[in-house]
């Protein structure tokens, strides 16, 4: 069941209306049950996959609050059963092949698994959050006595999929509480709901086809066609993963509930570091939090920061996906963060040179320059192999002359019927940076209390209308969801 989709049209309007027409004491279930049938409705067995977990965590979450000299054991079970779970539905095939290749050299062979692995929906986003639960609890944390409770915490429809990723201690007290009935909640709701589908359906998803043409024939075009491709994607997946965070957190206000902002414009970062403190929020954070700084965060010297940083942004490539193109993004932005705390530490002295960064122009070129750092990383992450990856950076670090490739241009994107010419992308990409200022602002809900009914429900109207006339023909699904 999709955000864009017609079922999710029908079933959020019936389980909003029924939460605030039940007595409290239901509400709780009903969620519950609402989400598990969301679940069930892309594949009904994995119900038992993340009810399994749930029971499994649960329990050992109340152990861990219990035991006096065998916590760090529970503990233990906790982390290895939730990473044993996902790094069999993730990663079995991707360790598979890598240890038969690492094999064949020595001209010895390594069976590959004789069955399919349907990777579940949302597995890595509730897996972080049993983990980020337990090792809270270790630390000195509550556990939920609920377990309604806590299953709703995991199962919770709007983050389930693709988070953002949810803190216990954040969410839990919210329906514990009496929420009250607002239509502060449906303004707030109904508002991000809109923005998210603007977002995915208009920009988003007619950005996909562009994209894709570019990506799949990167031998057609030259190094100033690919660099326009990349910057395509990285507004597609902006717009699509923050417009799914806009309608989870849309559909969590309708019930009176908040969950984490996961996007801060974070093209607007003027380094690398400053562009995770802005992306993916609720990732990153974890990442700091459970992996980073358990590494020794940095407070272990100066090399062992660095090992520290790498291994974490290795790591979280290789959460984002089975695969080694998934792997080299990470590496890439371990590497960058790397060299930019050097740079830091190098240039620290240099008063002038730091004035002149701090100043108006060195920090639009410091968010130029970061941009494009991180434009390159997306081509890692978006190239369906390490080989199509290598042809795009080859080419736009070694430009060819632009008049080469302008003919394939055209004739590649009108045969996959997208007939767009330099001169409308050139157009389309300040509006696109634009439209990625102008949504950071939409994207809280701090306008919506200021803002004249009469114009809340234009701006709906309107929103609405362009989606319904421009959207193309089909949408594909959120990029976040194959994670």
């Amino acid at each position: 069941m999709l955000f864009n989709s017609i079922q999710y049209a029908i079933f959020l309007p019936i389980v909003v209306a029924l939460f605030w027409v039940i007595p409290q004491r239901f509400r709780v279930y009903l969620l519950l049950g609402a989400s598990y049938l969301f679940y069930m409705s892309w594949r009904p067995v994995y119900i038992v996959l993340i009810l399994g977990l749930t029971v499994f965590n649960y329990f050992l979450g109340l152990a861990i609050a219990n035991s006096e000299n065998s916590k760090k054991l529970w503990l233990t079970i906790s982390v290895v059963g939730n990473l044993a779970t996902l790094a069999f539905f993730k990663y079995a095939f991707f360790l598979d092949d890598t240890i038969a290749s690492l094999l064949k050299p020595l001209g010895l062979t390594f069976p590959k698994i004789p069955f399919d692995i349907i990777l579940p929906l949302g597995i890595s986003f509730f897996v972080f959050e049993f983990i980020h639960y337990v090792v809270d609890i270790y630390r000195g944390g509550q556990p939920v006595k609920s377990f309604p409770g806590f299953a709703l915490f995991a199962s919770f429809f709007p983050t389930q999929i693709a988070g953002p990723i949810k803190r216990y201690q954040d969410f839990v007290p919210q329906f514990l509480a009496v929420p009250k009935f607002s239509m502060s909640h449906f303004d707030d709701g109904i508002a991000l709901i809109v923005l998210g589908l603007f977002k995915k359906v208009l920009i988003a998803d007619n950005l996909t086809f562009f994209v894709q043409g570019g990506f799949a024939h990167p031998n057609l075009f030259t190094g100033a066609d690919l660099w326009i491709f990349a910057y395509a994607f990285a507004f597609q997946i902006y717009f699509d993963f923050s417009g799914y965070t806009d309608v989870a957190r849309g559909s969590a206000a309708l019930f009176g509930y908040k969950v984490p902002i996961n996007f801060n414009l974070p093209y607007l970062a003027n380094n690398i570091a400053n562009f995770w403190h802005r992306w993916h929020i609720s990732l990153s954070t974890w990442l700091r939090d459970y992996l980073y700084i358990p590494l020794g965060g940095s407070r272990c010297g100066q090399w062992l920061n660095y090992r520290n940083l790498f291994l974490t942004m290795a790591l979280g490539g290789l959460w984002h996906g089975a695969a080694m193109h998934f792997l080299l993004w990470g590496v890439f932005h371990g590497l960058a963060l790397v060299v930019h705390k050097e740079f830091q530490r190098l240039t620290e002295g240099f008063k002038a040179f730091t004035a002149i960064l701090a100043s108006k122009p060195g920090n639009i070129l410091s968010m130029l320059f970061t941009f494009h750092v991180v434009c390159i990383g997306w081509v890692l992450f978006r190239a369906e192999t390490t080989e199509i990856a290598g042809t795009m950076l080859n080419k736009m670090f070694f430009f060819e002359a632009i008049t080469q490739g302008a003919d394939a241009f055209k004739l590649t994107l009108t045969a996959i019927n997208y007939p767009l010419i330099y001169p409308s992308i050139f157009l389309l990409l300040p509006l696109l940076a634009i439209t990625h200022v102008v949504m950071g602002y939409l994207n809280t809900t701090q306008w919506v209390a200021k803002t004249p009914v009469p114009l809340k429900v234009a701006y709906c109207v309107v929103m609405m209308f362009l989606v319904l006339v421009f959207s193309p023909d089909k949408s594909p699904r959120f990029i976040y969801f194959q994670f």
